[in-house]
C-alpha cells in the first residue's frame, strides 16, 4: 500500500502526522512516534515572549558590569518563567534531527514581525526541515480592524520567509471573515503550507472562585466539520500545501481529512489521550480503509470529495444549509 505524500515539498511516507504539543517536547517520545510510523513530527511551539525574555537578558548581562568583571558575562540567570527556554529548544531540534529519519518540524509562536523572528534562522541552523507559524493572536484591541489583523499574519510570514531557506507553514484560526482569500494571500505571500484550524484559547469560569479556568482541552471528533468545510473548499485552488488539523480521534477522521483534499493529517489530542502507539492504530486504519475499496495508494483517492470534484458542490455552500434546516424533522 503506497501512503506516500508530500508536505511543504517534503516527501513522507504517510499522511499521519504528530501535531504541535507536549509529547513532541521530549526526544523518547520523538522516537516512539517515528518507530510506530508518524509521516513527521512537529515540535511544540517557541513562544515570542521566550525569545525576547532571552534576549533582553542577554542585553542586559553584557551591558552591566563590564568595567569590572568581564567573567560575570557567563553567569545567565535561570528561566524561570517558562518550561523550554530557546536554547533548549534548539537543542531539541538538532537531536529530534539527528534521531529520526522523518521530517522533524519547529512551531513558532508569534503576533510581530519584529527581531525575534531571526530564530528561525537558528531552527533552520540547527536541522529542523520546516518551520510552523502559529500565530496566536485575539484580537482584543476594539479599534483594530480585520484587514489590520490579517496583514500582521502576512508581515509576520513575510519576515521569517526572509530569514529561512526551509518550507514555512502557517497555522490559522477559523475566525477570519473570508477565509478563502485570506489563505489566498498567505499562498501568495509564500506560505509553503496552511495548517486548518488553530484551536484558540477558551476560558471557562470557576463559580465557586470566581476565577478564570485555563486548561487543556482536548479537542473531540465533532470539531472536524468547520476544517472538512474549508479543506474542501481550497484544496486544489491554491499552491501551498493543506494540513487538517483538529478533532482527529480514529482512523475514519484522517479518511474524511484526506477524501476533501489534506496533504497531511495532524493530531495531538488522540496521542495524548491514547499514547505514541495510537500513530500505529491511526495508520492502520487507513490503510484498511484503503484496502476495502481497492484502493492501492493514497493519490488514487484523496481530494476526490473536494469542492472542485464533488459532483454537487453545492453540499458545501449555503444551498445545502437551506435544504438542512428546512428538511430537519423533530424525532
Amino acid at each position: 500500500m503506497d501512503l506516500t505524500t508530500r508536505y511543504l515539498g517534503l516527501e513522507l511516507r504517510n499522511p499521519i502526522v504528530a501535531g504541535a504539543g507536549p509529547l513532541s517536547a521530549d526526544l523518547d517520545n520523538i522516537r516512539r512516534l517515528a518507530d510506530y510510523g508518524a509521516g513527521a513530527v512537529v515540535l511544540p511551539s517557541i513562544f515570542e515572549e521566550q525569545i525576547e525574555h532571552e534576549q533582553q537578558l542577554i542585553e542586559d548581562l553584557t551591558s552591566l558590569g563590564t568595567d569590572s568583571f568581564p567573567e560575570a558575562l557567563t553567569y545567565f540567570p535561570a528561566q524561570t518563567a517558562y518550561a523550554v527556554d530557546p536554547g533548549r529548544y534548539l537543542d531539541l531540534v538538532h537531536r529530534a534531527a539527528e534521531t529520526v529519519d522523518i521530517p522533524v518540524i519547529a512551531s513558532l509562536n508569534g503576533i510581530t514581525d519584529h527581531g525575534w523572528v531571526d530564530y528561525a534562522r537558528q531552527i533552520e541552523k540547527a536541522g529542523a526541515s520546516a518551520v510552523e507559524l502559529n500565530v496566536y493572536f485575539i484580537p482584543s484591541d476594539l479599534d483594530l480592524s480585520g484587514h489590520s489583523v490579517e496583514q500582521r499574519y502576512l508581515d509576520i510570514l513575510k519576515a521569517v520567509k526572509a530569514e529561512v531557506r526551509i518550507p514555512v507553514a502557517v497555522k490559522i484560526g477559523p475566525c477570519f471573515s473570508a477565509i478563502g482569500n485570506m489563505t489566498r494571500r498567505l499562498d501568495q505571500a509564500g506560505a509553503d503550507g496552511i495548517v486548518l484550524f488553530n484551536r484558540f484559547y477558551q476560558p471557562d469560569i470557576d463559580l465557586a472562585r470566581l476565577t478564570l479556568i485555563s486548561d487543556l482541552d482536548l479537542s473531540q471528533p465533532s470539531e472536524t466539520r468547520l476544517p472538512l468545510l474549508w479543506l474542501g473548499v481550497l484544496a486544489g485552488r491554491v499552491k501551498a500545501s493543506l494540513a487538517a488539523s483538529t478533532g482527529v480521534n480514529s482512523s475514519d477522521d484522517v479518511v474524511k481529512y484526506l477524501l476533501v483534499g489534506a496533504d497531511v493529517v495532524m493530531t495531538t489530542s488522540a496521542l495524548l489521550r491514547h499514547g505514541t502507539g495510537y500513530i500505529k492504530v491511526l495508520r492502520e486504519g487507513l490503510e484498511r480503509w484503503l484496502a476495502t475499496r481497492g484502493a492501492n495508494s493514497l493519490a488514487s483517492i484523496r481530494g476526490c470529495m473536494s469542492h472542485r470534484n464533488i459532483a454537487d458542490p453545492t453540499a458545501f455552500e449555503r444551498a445545502n444549509y437551506i435544504k438542512i434546516l428546512q428538511g430537519y424533522r423533530r424525532p
